[in-house]
C-alpha cells in the first residue's frame, strides 16, 4: 500500500466519500484520485505556493494582482504567531501576511489550519455550502473567539472590517485558490520551523519590497533557494503573486524529484462577488481596456515592447498548470514523455501521452462530461418546477440572496451553520453545512432547492471558478441524496409536494 503524505492522509479521512452523500467531506475526493498512485516515506511533506484570486477591489482593481501565501503539510499552528510540527490526524496549515493583520501587536504573519483557512472551520465537514458575508463574518468571529485570545483584544482588532487576520478564515468564500505543491523533507521543516519561530514576527509591510509576494518568496527560497522568483520586466519591478507561483512552478517542472502537482479550490457559491484571475502587471495592461487606452495616448511607443514581454515571457495560466500537473505521478510522465521524444520513440510518448491525458480529465472534466451533466441537471430542474420544490429556473439564480435576506443565521459549538426561516408564520430550519443538510429537522424542500442552486452555479462557472471534478461528482451525489430526501419526506406526507412546499415556492417566485 502506497503512504500518503499529512495532507492526503488528513483529507481521506475528514469523511465518507461521494458513495455516501451528504455526510462526505469536500476536501476528500479530491485527494483520492489526486494522489492515490504516489509512494512516499514517512519523511513525506510539502509545501506549496498559493494564489489566491483578485478581489478586484481597491488597488487590485488597477493591478489585478491577487494574493500570495504558503501551505504546510507538516507544520501546523502552536499559536496564530508560532510554529510547530503538526501532531497525527492534523491537516496542516496555512502562512500569510497582510498590510495589517490588525491585532494588538504589529505581527508581520499569522498561520492558521488549512481547513480554517479554506472554509472557517477546524473540521471540513462543517464547510458551508455557500458564501456570504454574514456567513464570513460570522465565521470570522468564532475564529476570533476561539483562537485569538489574547492576541485580539482591542476593540479595532474586534471590530474593525479592516483588520486583516479575518482573511485568514474562510478564503474560498471570498475567492477561488490555486497551490502549487511540492515535497519536502522532515528536516526542511524543522529548519522552517526553528528559522521562523526564532525571528522577530513584526510587521514590514509595504506594497513594493516586502508585500506578500515576497513574504512567500522568502519562505520558498528558504527550502529550496532561488526557486521563488520575481519578474521585475513583466511586473515593473514589483513583486507579485504570480511571478511567485510561476517561478516555482517552473521549479517544479525542472526538479523531478519535487513531484509537483497543483491543487484547486473553488470559490464556494453565493452573494459574494466573483473573484477574478490573477495578473502580472503587462499581462493586466494587455487586458485592460482602462490601462490599455491611456498607454495608447500616452506611451505609444513603449506599448508593444510590453506587449511582446508579456507574450514572450510573462504568460502563466494557473487552469493549464492544473491540467498538466493534477498529480505527482503527471509530473514524473511529462519527464518520461520528454525523454521519449529526445530518444525518438514515439510507441512510448504516445502511450505516456495518453496515460497523462487520462490523469487530467479525472481531475478537470472533459468536455462531454461537463456537457452531459448539464443535460442531466436540465431534466432534475425541469421535475423539480413539476413538483413545485421551485418555481422556475431562473429562482436557482436567486436562491443564495433569498437565504441570506429571509433567514437567521446561528453557528453551533462544532462550527456548522444553520438558517432559521418564517414562512407565512410557519417556522422552518436548514443546515447550510456539508454536515448537516439532512440532520433531523431540517426541511428537506429547502435542502434540495440548496443542492440543486450549488450545482447550477458551478455548471455554469468558467473553469477558473468550477470545483474539480472530483468534488462536483461529489457535489452530485448529495443533490442526488437531496432529491430522495426531498421525495421521501413528500410521500410520508402523503402529498407530493406539500402543502408546505407549495407555499415556499411561491414565496420563491416573488423574491426578486
Amino acid at each position: 500500500m502506497p503512504k500518503l503524505s499529512p495532507i492526503r492522509s488528513y483529507l481521506a479521512s475528514a469523511g465518507p466519500l461521494a458513495s455516501r452523500p451528504g455526510t462526505g467531506a469536500r476536501l476528500v475526493a479530491v485527494l483520492v484520485l489526486l494522489f492515490v498512485c504516489v509512494v512516499a516515506s514517512p519523511a513525506y511533506g510539502d509545501v506549496g505556493v498559493l494564489l489566491n484570486e483578485s478581489l478586484d477591489t481597491n488597488v487590485a482593481r488597477i493591478t489585478g494582482s491577487g494574493h500570495s501565501a504558503v501551505y504546510f503539510s507538516r507544520i501546523c499552528p502552536e499559536s496564530p504567531v508560532k510554529l510547530r510540527l503538526c501532531r497525527p490526524g492534523e491537516q496542516g496549515s496555512v502562512i500569510s501576511n497582510y498590510t495589517t493583520l490588525g491585532e494588538d501587536q504589529p505581527f508581520e504573519w499569522n498561520v492558521v489550519s488549512l481547513s480554517i483557512y479554506m472554509y472557517g472551520v477546524e473540521d471540513p465537514q462543517n464547510r458551508p455550502l455557500f458564501g456570504s458575508q454574514k456567513i464570513k463574518h460570522a465565521l470570522e468571529e468564532r475564529y476570533r473567539a476561539n483562537f485569538l485570545a489574547g492576541y485580539c483584544e482591542g476593540a479595532t482588532c474586534r471590530t474593525s472590517g479592516k483588520a486583516e487576520w479575518r482573511e485568514m478564515v474562510g478564503a474560498t468564500l471570498s475567492r477561488s485558490i490555486y497551490i502549487f505543491v511540492v515535497e519536502t523533507s522532515l528536516e526542511q521543516d524543522r529548519n522552517l520551523i526553528a528559522e521562523l519561530n526564532s525571528l522577530p514576527n513584526q510587521n514590514h509591510f509595504n506594497g513594493i519590497t516586502r508585500n506578500c509576494a515576497e513574504f512567500s518568496r522568502r519562505i520558498i527560497n528558504t527550502y529550496f533557494p532561488h526557486a521563488a522568483r520575481a519578474d521585475y520586466l513583466n511586473d515593473f519591478g514589483l513583486i507579485t503573486p504570480k511571478a511567485i507561483a510561476r517561478s516555482f512552478t517552473h521549479y517544479g517542472d525542472r526538479h523531478r524529484e519535487a513531484h509537483l502537482r497543483v491543487l484547486h479550490f473553488a470559490q464556494l457559491p453565493g452573494t459574494i462577488k466573483r473573484s477574478t484571475e490573477c495578473r502580472s502587471g503587462t499581462e493586466q495592461l494587455y487586458h485592460s481596456k482602462k490601462l490599455l487606452v491611456p498607454m495608447i495616448l500616452f506611451a505609444d511607443h513603449e506599448l508593444p515592447f510590453m506587449a511582446a514581454s508579456y507574450l514572450l515571457t510573462g504568460r502563466f495560466n494557473p487552469e493549464h498548470e492544473l491540467e498538466q500537473h493534477p498529480t505527482a505521478r503527471s509530473s514524473d510522465m511529462a519527464q518520461e514523455i520528454r525523454e521519449a521524444k529526445s530518444e525518438k520513440d514515439a510507441p512510448r510518448e504516445q502511450q505516456l501521452e495518453s496515460m497523462a491525458n487520462q490523469e487530467s480529465a479525472e481531475l478537470v472534466g472533459t468536455s462531454q462530461e461537463w456537457k452531459q451533466y448539464r443535460e442531466e441537471f436540465g431534466s432534475l430542474t425541469n421535475e423539480a418546477i413539476r413538483r413545485e420544490t421551485i418555481p422556475d429556473y431562473d429562482f436557482l439564480g436567486r436562491l443564495f440572496k433569498y437565504l441570506d435576506h429571509a433567514g437567521t443565521l446561528s453557528v453551533d459549538a462544532h462550527g456548522a451553520l444553520w438558517l432559521d426561516i418564517s414562512e407565512g408564520g410557519k417556522p422552518a430550519k436548514l443546515g447550510l453545512s456539508r454536515s448537516n443538510i439532512f440532520a433531523s429537522g431540517t426541511d428537506s424542500q429547502w435542502a434540495y432547492a440548496l443542492t440543486l442552486a450549488r450545482a447550477n452555479h458551478y455548471l455554469k462557472s468558467p473553469k477558473h471558478s468550477r470545483e474539480i471534478m472530483p468534488d462536483f461528482k461529489d457535489d452530485w451525489a448529495l443533490l442526488a441524496a437531496a432529491r430522495i430526501y426531498s421525495s421521501t419526506s413528500a410521500a410520508a406526507n402523503n402529498t407530493l409536494p406539500s402543502g408546505e412546499a407549495r407555499a415556499t415556492a411561491m414565496s420563491f417566485a416573488q423574491f426578486q
